[in-house]
């Protein structure tokens, strides 16, 4: 009966995010909301036709997993140094600027301190999803842009896991000290380790059998669930130990090669971690939360766009290309949704602020879609003149 369930289960989540997908791209619309609305609409708080609360756990889990090892994978040493030094300013500004905007939001509707932090911090984020997937690659402006909105997300992106390491330092069964100093010693030992068995192992099976995809698809695989397993192990959690084992191939010729043959692993767990955010939503403090959520969200809209156009043309940048710019970054992030839900997790925040979070990154996501569609050149955009490969 089991088996019978996860099979449909899993029949519900792909033929179902396949006709969900379809019409979001008919509404111009990111293939991630897509994925939320379908889990929100067959999950526990709706037609529950997947309720087993244990099976969407796992599911995001793994998901979060690989999610942060291909993040990791993105982190090139040399050219993220040349892009920070432009950038690093732009971004700090701009997140304590969110953080402020949230945390007040929040506070205003009456949240305590606490969930005020975890919507701030929610709030700091851009979607790398929705922004790269929106931008063409063909004209040399776009590149230029593309470049910049990458600095700025990945910056964001290391903010995040810093946030996520502090959230697990926190809420050990240890002494906040005690838990604290292991963490420090855990982590650049994890980072060595991973160093170490890339260089002098990984990347000499890589050169020896690199023309059997199949065996480079389990090595990856092996690699990236070998290192996050030995994370745990260490008193880290499972996604800070996928983070380093990709990070620590980034700068390795055979990233490229890992990164596509992970591939259309990424792409089933995306659908699913995204499928699992929805069925976990709550519609009940939705309800509860709606005009906050609300708030919160048009807030997002307007401020992002104006900071990034403010903070672009300090650094230079032309004014046509910081409103742009801005505007591709106007939205809230799937990070937003990632720490909401690890702070549900660890006690660190409650489900009104989940739930406010969880709706006004939907809302943005929407929005902010919709907006860059009608105004600027993208892959699926409604007027001919604006659709760019």
């Amino acid at each position: 009966m089991e088996s019978e369930d996860l099979v449909f289960s899993i029949f519900l989540i792909f033929t179902g995010a396949a006709v969900f997908a379809t019409l979001a791209l008919y509404a111009r619309q990111a293939m991630i909301v897509a994925y939320i609305v379908l889990g929100a609409i067959v999950g526990p708080s709706g037609l529950a036709l997947v309720n087993d609360p244990s099976l969407i756990e796992q599911i995001s889990h793994i998901g979060i997993i690989f999610l942060l090892f291909l993040l990791g994978l993105n982190l090139y040493p040399q050219k993220l140094i040349q892009l920070f030094r432009q950038t690093t300013l732009v971004t700090l500004i701009s997140s304590l600027s969110f953080f402020a905007a949230g945390y007040s939001v929040a506070r205003m509707f009456g949240l305590d301190n606490s969930d005020g932090v975890i919507v701030g911090v929610a709030c700091m984020f851009s979607s790398t999803i929705i922004g790269l997937k929106l931008l063409p690659t063909t004209v040399l402006h776009h590149r230029h842009t593309g470049e910049i909105m990458i600095s700025v997300l990945l910056l964001q992106d290391l903010i995040a896991i810093f946030a996520m390491l502090v959230m697990q330092v926190g809420t050990g069964d240890q002494m906040p000290v005690m838990q604290a100093a292991k963490t420090i010693l855990a982590l650049p030992l994890l980072v060595l380790i991973a160093y170490v068995l890339e260089r002098y192992v990984l990347l000499k099976l890589f050169m020896r059998f690199d023309r059997i995809q199949e065996y480079v698809f389990l090595l990856a695989l092996g690699w990236c669930m070998g290192i996050a397993e030995a994370g745990y192990a260490m008193g880290l959690s499972y996604e800070m130990g996928a983070f380093i084992a990709g990070v620590a191939v980034a700068a390795s010729p055979i990233s490229k090669h890992i990164a596509e043959s992970l591939k259309p692993l990424r792409d089933f767990f995306l659908v699913m971690f995204f499928f699992a955010l929805g069925a976990g939503f709550d519609f009940g403090g939705v309800q509860q939360m709606l005009i906050p959520a609300c708030v919160l969200a048009v807030v997002m809209i307007i401020l992002k766009p104006v900071i990034y156009r403010f903070l672009f043309v300090r650094l230079a940048e032309t004014p046509k290309l910081a409103w742009e710019t801005g505007a591709r970054l106007g939205q809230m992030s799937e990070f937003s949704l990632l720490l909401v839900f690890v702070a549900l997790e660890t006690g660190m925040a409650s489900q009104q602020s989940a739930s406010m979070v969880q709706l006004a990154t939907i809302l943005t996501f929407i929005a902010s879609s919709y907006l860059i569609v009608l105004r600027y050149p993208t892959p699926i955009a409604i007027s001919d003149r604006l659709r760019r490969d």
